[in-house]
């Protein structure tokens, strides 16, 4: 997935990576040992977001930094703070860097404040609160990295909220991943539609709620 990366302090590299792991607090110089740390990290961070956020917690654009600072605060010296470098992927450019301190303002304000809390929600209603906070989010991109799984960490405690069990985030990736991807595009017009149904199934895989909506 090819990606740009502005000059400044996250888009350095820790030196012997061969400019595939960015600079990090831990010394990491492998790929397969820095998915291995954030993935652990983010296990840790999973089980302290359950315990603290309640089904009426209404999440905040400082909840979302919060958690980013938790999750990869031990990783990189940037977690919690809003990317200053202007990122692109597979020719798809997010926001700009200088707009993701007022986008998140935004968000905070329009769309969490009304898609949650969660409690009581019906599946339906679930999966249409769960798509647009997700594509927004990842739309925004406001983190040097981890903004997708910082994006489905949101979902999951959004849907244990409504009482939902852990979803499966399997049609996110691999064989899913077009899919998924396209609907990112949708939401660009503000086209909830796709995700949806992305979201549909994961419930329906994680609970058996209703068919698959493909």
């Amino acid at each position: 997935m090819s990606r740009r990366y502005e000059s400044g302090p996250e888009g350095e590299f820790e030196p012997g990576s061969r400019g595939r792991v960015l600079r990090n607090l831990l010394d990491i110089r492998r790929v397969g040992d820095m998915q291995f740390a954030e993935s652990q990290a983010l296990d840790a961070v999973q089980v302290w977001a359950i315990s603290n956020y309640d089904i009426q917690h209404r999440f905040t654009a400082e909840d979302i930094r919060e958690l980013h600072r938790r999750w990869l605060g031990g990783i990189y010296a940037w977690a919690g703070e809003y990317r200053a470098v202007n990122i692109s992927r597979a020719g798809f450019l997010f926001a700009a860097a200088d707009r993701v301190p007022r986008l998140m303002q935004d968000y905070g304000r329009t769309v969490l404040a009304k898609e949650t809390p969660c409690a009581g929600m019906d599946p339906l209603r679930l999966a249409a609160a769960l798509a647009r906070t997700h594509a927004e989010l990842v739309l925004i991109h406001p983190f040097r990295e981890g903004n997708g799984r910082c994006a489905r960490l949101l979902a999951l405690l959004m849907a244990m909220q409504a009482g939902m069990p852990t979803l499966d985030f399997w049609g996110f990736a691999g064989r899913g991943k077009r899919r998924y991807v396209a609907a990112i595009h949708g939401a660009l017009d503000r086209d909830y539609a796709p995700m949806q149904a992305c979201f549909t199934d994961a419930i329906r895989r994680a609970s058996g709620t209703f068919g698959d909506s493909r």
